[in-house]
């Protein structure tokens, strides 16, 4: 038996126990959705990234082992991939119609509106830096993940990792001062 805290739920799961997959949906549900919808910057599309990692764990909980990543690290893994692949479609498609340009001065009432418009602005930022970086910063800072356990996700090593989140912010810090200007 290996030291993964996963593994019993993971071995009911890949035996068909309802409860078992129940367990592992309430655990890790959370998580996917706050991954997706920071990668993503769209709730139902993270959704959807949810249920499509679960329908994998799903198939895959029979076949998965522990070779050196625990089991949430390989299905946070997947939850990451099926997000660039939504990213990748998202730059394919061609748009007919360029899309409606969004005031972005400030609403009336603004100030009773801070730390909302203070959230909107970090989504915003967030949404415009490399994907790797915003990757590492939702997995360290949103995802409290330690930095190694960021870097097995995705497969860096830890100097990488801490190279990425180190642009990430000064990309964030530039963007989010650019956008209170």
């Amino acid at each position: 038996m290996s030291n993964d805290p996963d593994e019993t739920l993971v071995r009911g799961v890949a035996a068909g126990d309802p409860t078992a997959m129940r367990m592992m949906v309430e655990q890790k549900l959370p998580r996917f959705l706050a991954l997706a919808t920071r990668m993503l910057g769209d709730k139902a599309e993270a959704e959807d990234v949810a249920q499509e990692t679960f329908l994998r764990i799903w198939r895959h909980a029979g076949s998965w082992r522990q070779r050196g990543a625990r089991f949430d690290t390989w299905a946070h893994r997947v939850a990451l991939n099926l997000c660039y692949d939504r990213l990748r479609k998202r730059r394919e498609q061609l748009m007919a119609e360029p899309p409606d340009i969004v005031d972005e001065g400030p609403l009336p009432g603004a100030a009773l509106l801070d730390d909302t418009i203070t959230e909107a602005m970090v989504k915003t930022a967030l949404q415009s830096i490399a994907p790797r970086q915003r990757e590492a910063i939702v997995l360290v800072y949103y995802q409290e993940m330690s930095n190694k356990e960021a870097a097995e996700v995705m497969q860096v090593s830890v100097d990488a990792l801490e190279s990425l989140l180190s642009r990430g912010r000064r990309a964030l810090q530039s963007i989010l001062r650019e956008l209170q200007s």
